[in-house]
């Protein structure tokens, strides 16, 4: 990543964090993943020299960014999906405004109509949308893993919110056809690929 590119990315990081800080609902915060994850996710996407991405939970583009920095080296494509179309337009000024608007396909959808059709072709997903639907969309992001050779999944904020996605790890735990781990960067990342 340039240094201008993350000039602007701490800038905005930190700006939204304060306006983060000015919310009491979280529904209204950004909720950005923390920029050692971002980068440690970004190292995966380069390392893999993935093609496609899938990021579930746009928000204003920040870890999309990321994502898309990566896959410009790697001559892959991000996929991101948001269900806020406020947030989708946002996410697109910003990826604009970087220059990295052609390494991006966003849509405003719901993510388990979308997983549900989606094709295994994502090299690395990465998910970090509304814990409480986690459990729900294992059916389909089981198949996706399943269905592309070395596909990784990336789930955010599983030491900071150990609670909400309690179910949904044990569920992955419990199948003997995965491989799974917790890493302690950031709120914490719980890594999944096919045993």
């Amino acid at each position: 990543m340039n240094r201008s590119l993350q000039q602007q990315l701490q800038q905005w990081y930190q700006q939204w964090q304060q306006e983060d800080a000015q919310h009491s609902d979280r529904l209204q915060r950004w909720r950005n993943i923390e920029p050692e994850s971002a980068a440690l996710l970004a190292l995966w996407v380069r390392s893999k020299c993935a093609q496609q991405v899938l990021e579930i939970g746009t928000s204003n583009g920040y870890s999309t960014i990321w994502l898309a920095d990566a896959v410009r080296t790697t001559g892959g494509h991000v996929t991101s999906i948001e269900l806020e179309a406020a947030r989708t337009a946002l996410a697109a000024q910003h990826l604009l405004q970087v220059g990295l608007a052609a390494q991006v396909s966003l849509h405003t959808t719901d993510a388990a109509e979308f997983l549900s059709q989606a094709q295994a072709d994502y090299d690395v997903v990465l998910l970090d949308a509304e814990r409480s639907f986690y459990v729900g969309y294992w059916p389909d992001l089981r198949r996706l893993l399943t269905g592309k050779t070395g596909a990784l999944l990336v789930v955010d904020n599983v030491l900071s919110h150990a609670e909400q996605v309690a179910d949904f790890i044990a569920l992955v735990q419990a199948d003997a056809n995965m491989c799974s781990h917790t890493i302690h960067s950031g709120a914490g990342l719980f890594c999944v690929t096919v045993a």
